[in-house]
């Protein structure tokens, strides 16, 4: 048994934070990335998993699926990120 905690980025909820939030993941950092690094698939796989990934009530459900309980998040940042928890006996 033990405890998990994962820490993931996710999509933030509050409608104009998400907008600029996207816009930054699909358009701004893509630019960015491209002038000052030599991989840009590097950052295109963050921000392809950001928006594949099971968040929220959702990720919670899988972990119960596996045998965790006593299962919390907290958002942190705005909504970026998010602090999954779990204990598992």
């Amino acid at each position: 048994g033990g405890k998990l905690v994962v820490l993931e980025f996710s999509k933030p909820k509050q409608k104009s934070f998400k907008f600029l939030y996207q816009f930054y993941l699909s358009k701004l950092a893509p630019g960015l990335v491209q002038a000052f690094a030599s991989d840009k698939k590097a950052y295109q796989y963050l921000n392809n998993s950001v928006f594949a990934f099971p968040e929220g009530q959702n990720f919670l459900n899988i972990m119960h699926g596996v045998g965790f309980t006593q299962t919390y998040l907290q958002p942190l940042s705005l909504g970026i990120c998010t602090i999954y928890c779990g204990t598992k006996v």
